[in-house]
């Protein structure tokens, strides 16, 4: 059955009238984006529980008045303070496996969902004025922000949990329904929904849940470094991965092989991915979540980081009729992020864009993207084959593993197609090396490699908490420096503040390395030049490299040394 229109329900309730709707929806035309009742309500035709009524009428709900309800503390305990201010939910009530919570947004049907997965209830709304339900929130959770260090100790001094849990570790064939019932219980919901919560509020990467003999470690990956959370007790590191595995559609049953899967969220109106990977280890299964976020991702070329000069270069690049632009660095350098910011700004009605990925990590509308599966054959080479036959013009191979790969590569640019892909790296010199090594003969790497953008990712110094600090002796020797190279610089560090959790450091940015082809490079690559002399010639021609522009950020005040000491290498 449709739902009914609101401006429909608020005529039919007559709390405004067909000549006031008409003048609600005109309204609604300036304000992008905004729902039709809360313009009603800025206008001043209806007010908060008129809106509330309607919303409740529309979705076939009750209302309530959370003012004269008065909540039992073991209802609040179902929901923690983080998910209650994201969703803008109050728990009401708890019975027969079923959490009312009072909403004042009831047709974003996918909360309740979402709940229903972070929680494991059936989960029923009830509909409540946007007032009523920011006051609630402040009656019943200010003050009470519950942490992960005081869960665990929670958890810690619950016997019957440890009970349960030591039942499940003994020898002999595993019972299910225990298995389920445990990894379903309260508190390991609880905890796992905080740590889910906290890592995507922080921006994380990865979350690690690490087994060992006396301990079970939950690590964080935020800005490319790992940080450790309060571990939770060891006799309950099987029913976290279970129920992890629960969330991921995997085979709890199955122990003794690796499983992958995934979870799909919708956290505060976006979606956000967790890619689950689980691995049987001595001491249990260690499970590792990468966390896709798309609303963090900017997809624009101006925002990766690329000095002026390197921008202008890689985008004249990019927009050459055929050729190959290899993206080179590290896992987690940010490689596929500057690959779609590239293929984003090229994505036009007039040209077929084709991509084949291993797994694909951005959706992006316009654009055909094929994910591999290696398992049934479907491989990178076997892709590009078929892909060749879609009449593309320009294609992202995700990754050049092989030759076979990279001789596909190599006949579809001759065949004037545009090829982007990534390698694995130190700079963007030695990727001639690579290609080399891999049995690419020098004649076609010159007559299709348009450019190499090798790339490294630093964290920013915290703006919060950063000082001027004076750089050490050994890092002037690291990096090749005199004090008078130095003089007149300023450099920064973080001294840590709750806003960079204590690091001093808050987000990333990226360092480019851009290595365009011209006719004295491929006469040196065909002369089997080394990588030192193609380098040589590349800075000749106005290559910076990664440390200069490392160096340059750090001038700048926006990274310190020690980052840039970690992730470049030194010039030979």
């Amino acid at each position: 059955m449709a739902i009914r229109r609101i401006g429909q329900i608020l005529v039919d309730l007559g709390f405004i009238t067909d000549d006031q709707l008409e003048l609600v929806l005109e309204e609604q035309q300036n304000r992008p984006g905004e729902l039709l009742g809360r313009v009603a309500e800025s206008m001043g035709l209806i007010n908060a529980e008129q809106l509330a009524q309607a919303l409740a009428e529309q979705m076939g709900l009750k209302v309530i008045s959370l003012a004269d309800t008065v909540v039992p503390q073991d209802v609040l305990n179902h929901v923690t303070e983080p998910m209650a201010q994201l969703y803008r939910i109050v728990p009401v009530s708890f019975r027969d496996n079923t959490l009312t919570v009072a909403m004042c947004d009831p047709q974003k049907l996918s909360v309740i969902d979402e709940l229903r997965n972070f929680l494991g209830y059936d989960i029923r709304a009830v509909v409540a004025t946007e007032a009523d339900v920011k006051r609630a929130l402040e009656r019943y959770y200010a003050g009470e922000t519950e942490s992960v260090e005081q869960l665990v100790a929670g958890i810690e001094e619950d016997e019957d949990l440890a009970a349960a849990a030591a039942a499940l570790e003994k020898e002999g064939p595993i019972d299910l329904t225990s298995v389920e019932a445990l990894a379903d219980s309260a508190p390991v919901r609880k905890l796992l929904n905080m740590v889910l919560l906290l890592a995507i509020k922080e921006h994380a990467s990865d979350l690690h849940f690490e087994p060992f003999e006396d301990e079970f470690k939950i690590r964080v990956k935020a800005d490319g470094v790992l940080y450790e959370m309060v571990p939770p007790p060891r006799h309950l590191a099987f029913a976290i991965t279970t129920r992890i595995k629960v969330m991921a559609n995997l085979d709890i049953a199955e122990r003794r092989l690796p499983q992958d899967g995934r979870i799909e969220l919708t956290v505060g109106g976006h979606p956000v991915d967790l890619r689950v990977a689980v691995l049987p280890t001595m001491f249990g299964e260690s499970v590792v979540m990468r966390v896709l976020d798309r609303s963090v991702v900017n997809l624009d070329l101006n925002a990766v980081g690329m000095g002026a000069g390197t921008l202008q270069n890689f985008r004249e690049v990019i927009g050459r009729p055929n050729g190959i632009i290899l993206v080179t660095g590290p896992t987690g350098s940010g490689k596929t992020t500057t690959l779609y910011s590239a293929l984003s700004e090229l994505n036009h009605i007039h040209d077929k864009i084709i991509t084949t990925e291993d797994p694909i990590e951005y959706d992006i509308d316009g654009i055909i993207q094929v994910p591999i599966d290696s398992s049934i054959g479907n491989t990178f080479a076997q892709c590009l084959r078929a892909i060749l036959r879609q009449d593309p013009d320009r294609i992202l191979v995700g990754e050049i593993r092989d030759l076979e790969t990279a001789e596909i590569a190599v006949q579809a640019s001759l065949t004037g197609h545009t090829v982007f892909s990534t390698l694995h790296t130190n700079d963007a010199p030695s990727t001639v090396t690579r290609l080399k090594d891999m049995g690419v003969p020098p004649f076609l790497i010159t007559a299709t490699v348009e450019a190499i953008l090798a790339q490294r990712l630093v964290r920013r110094v915290c703006t919060q908490c950063r000082e001027e600090v004076k750089p050490s002796n050994e890092m002037l020797v690291d990096l090749q420096l005199t004090p008078k190279d130095i003089a007149g610089k300023k450099f920064y560090r973080g001294r840590g503040c709750d806003v960079c959790n204590n690091t001093g450091y808050k987000g990333r940015v990226g360092l480019f390395e851009l290595m365009v082809m011209n006719d004295e490079l491929r006469d040196m690559i065909i002369r089997n030049a080394t990588t030192d002399d193609l380098r040589e010639s590349a800075r000749r021609h106005g290559m910076v490299s990664l440390r200069d522009a490392g160096m340059q950020l750090a001038y700048e005040g926006g990274t310190t040394l020690d980052e840039v000491i970690r992730e470049t290498v030194l010039d030979a």
